[in-house]
């Protein structure tokens, strides 16, 4: 039975590149003609791992006795492909529609082996647990690889967008204005204490005004980050000045128990401007 397995390793090794232009072909007819035409561009590229992937199942039954080489191989190509196939910009799920072509073409080259040379039925059982358990671990590091590297874009994506929505803007030279947009995470109120009070002291303020006009709400954090920046300004010299607290936002305020009355604050960025310049 051994030397069945190791045959059929072998004879899943020498079709490889058979099995993978089987595969990709199947796989390219469920897409466009503009997807396809993308996909020429890194055509080779994508057979390459294909037949690569589908000589690790024939290592594995030529060396199923070896598990722990067949196991390290399978999560080595699973975290390399899935950074790669996120990197072509795939969707997951449409990635993993690979399982089964990969199952069915594989399966279909060991029955063909299996009916020619009257393998016993113990031998299509062994290599159905060796195979299937490494395709199902192969799925699973390509999935951890693949969510690893999407939450890492997002993560950045969103650390970019937090750098570009506090925006520091000099009006004179002793006078900058501060509008926040959106809501106010933890995340957010961090940075937004950071980016301030570097500004503040790089542009040399007397003034700092902090213009919430398009914050949509304020709970207890946010108020009590804005507090902690205006403290903290207070401490550098800097008075600030908040307008455009919305009436919604006022209500809020006042039912939360939050008070304003040490703080400047101006109905509009206009009249806050217009009593400095006065």
């Amino acid at each position: 039975m051994k030397n069945e397995l190791q045959l059929l390793g072998k004879k899943i090794i020498e079709k490889k590149v058979q099995l993978a232009e089987e595969i990709h072909n199947e796989r390219l007819k469920g897409i466009s003609a503009r997807e396809k035409e993308q996909l020429a561009v890194v055509e080779a590229g994508i057979l390459e791992m294909r037949a690569e992937f589908i000589h690790l199942f024939g290592e594995a039954l030529l060396k199923h006795a070896n598990e722990e080489f067949v196991h390290e191989s399978i999560a080595k190509w699973g975290k390399e492909t899935g950074e790669a196939i996120f990197q072509l910009g795939v969707p997951l799920d449409e990635a993993l529609k690979d399982t089964r072509f990969y199952r069915m073409f594989i399966w279909k080259a060991i029955r063909e082996e299996v009916k020619k040379t009257e393998m016993t039925i113990d031998t299509v059982f062994d290599a159905s647990s060796i195979i299937d358990a490494l395709l199902d671990e192969a799925v699973y590091y390509f999935s951890l690889t693949f969510v690893e590297f999407h939450e890492r874009m997002l993560n950045e994506a969103k650390k970019a967008f937090i750098e570009v929505s506090a925006p520091v803007v000099p009006v004179t030279k002793e006078i900058a204005i501060l509008p926040l947009i959106g809501n106010v995470d933890a995340e957010r109120a961090q940075f937004l204490m950071e980016t301030t009070l570097t500004s503040a002291k790089k542009l040399q303020l007397s003034h700092l005004i902090l213009d919430l006009s398009g914050v949509l709400t304020v709970d207890t954090m946010v108020a009590d980050q804005i507090f902690k920046v205006v403290n903290a300004l207070k401490l550098l010299g800097v008075e600030t000045i908040i307008t455009g607290i919305q009436p919604e936002i006022s209500h809020t305020l006042v039912s939360i128990g939050i008070d304003f009355k040490s703080i400047q604050t101006k109905a509009t960025l206009q009249q806050a401007l217009e009593d400095l310049y006065d």
